[in-house]
């Protein structure tokens, strides 16, 4: 019998955690060949989706809690589930139930069709997020391509299964700052793409706004790609050249006489701004990568639990 785990990170989720709980039961439930369990991480939820979860637990021992002693992210959430998951195959799904777990079936048949070690779920479809966002995710997805040293898949998030060989390789990963669905394509092995419809939110407030979404942008790029540090060089190396053919002009200018260097107040003004705008995001990408280095050399942990239920 093959087992399988379905790592559910879980932060506010008052409104709709028992019913995520229900639907993915059933599903468990119906594939009679499968010995199956939850893990539910508690990523510091201030509301009482710990005492729901608790009583879910105390009634079925399938369902296991890693409860964090604060709010560590969502990315440290999965992590955690994929550090504690021991079965053959683990699918990864929010429990918003915007991505549906009446697919997990087709994710493992599509798993044992095609022989895959990665089926990861591309949408077709995004019902109930604004045109803004929608765009926005385009464009990073693309943007990340072309910059990264690693081709992702596009409009994929981490609604996915993922085998044990993927599941080893990972827990190997050091770094506190994780892109996972980034990790997991890095890692190699087959991966394949599942094509669904995501659904809208089904209660609750969306816990990727703006600001999270841009710090998790920033995350990807930035871990997984040395371009910005590239580009920032090409923009030095261009300025300067810049700077002595202007230079250059005003020199040969004071000496032909076709220019006035002495009378250029606007012209200098623009000189200075241009420049030091080059200096000042040059440093701010060097910045990045520094603060990336200072986070990883103190070797804090990536998440600290608090308390599991229902663990051996």
């Amino acid at each position: 019998m093959k087992t399988l785990s379905v790592i559910i990170p879980c932060y506010d989720e008052e409104p709709v955690i028992d019913t995520t709980y229900r639907r993915i039961k059933t599903v468990l439930d119906s594939m009679r060949l499968i010995s199956s369990q939850m893990i539910f991480i508690n990523d510091g939820s201030r509301d009482k989706t710990l005492d729901i979860l608790s009583d879910i637990a105390q009634k079925d021992r399938a369902v296991k809690i890693i409860n964090f002693s604060r709010n560590f992210g969502h990315q440290a959430a999965v992590t955690a589930g994929i550090h504690h998951c021991t079965s053959d195959f683990a699918v990864i799904i929010d429990a918003d139930l915007q991505d549906p777990p009446e697919l997990i079936p087709e994710l493992l048949a599509k798993q044992a069709e095609e022989q895959a070690n990665v089926v990861y779920c591309v949408r077709k479809k995004r019902t109930g997020e604004s045109k803004f966002k929608l765009w926005a995710a385009k464009r990073f997805y693309r943007t990340l391509n072309k910059v990264s040293e690693v081709n992702f898949p596009l409009d994929t998030g981490d609604f996915r299964l993922i085998d044990s060989q993927i599941i080893e390789q990972f827990k190997r990963f050091k770094e506190r700052g994780k892109y996972i669905r980034g990790l997991i394509s890095w890692v190699g092995f087959k991966q394949v793409p599942f094509y669904y419809e995501r659904e809208a939110r089904f209660a609750g407030e969306t816990k990727y706004p703006l600001k999270k979404m841009l710090s998790f942008a920033t995350t990807a790029l930035f871990y997984f790609s040395k371009k910005p540090l590239l580009m920032a060089t090409s923009l030095g190396f261009t300025t300067v050249i810049i700077g002595i053919f202007m230079a250059l002009w005003y020199l040969f200018g004071k000496i032909f006489g076709y220019t006035n260097a002495e009378s250029g107040w606007t012209s200098i003004m623009i000189i200075v701004i241009f420049f030091g705008g080059i200096q000042l995001l040059t440093i701010g990408v060097l910045g990045q990568y520094i603060g990336i280095l200072f986070d990883e050399v103190k070797e804090r942990p990536e998440y600290i639990v608090k308390d599991l239920v229902n663990w051996e």
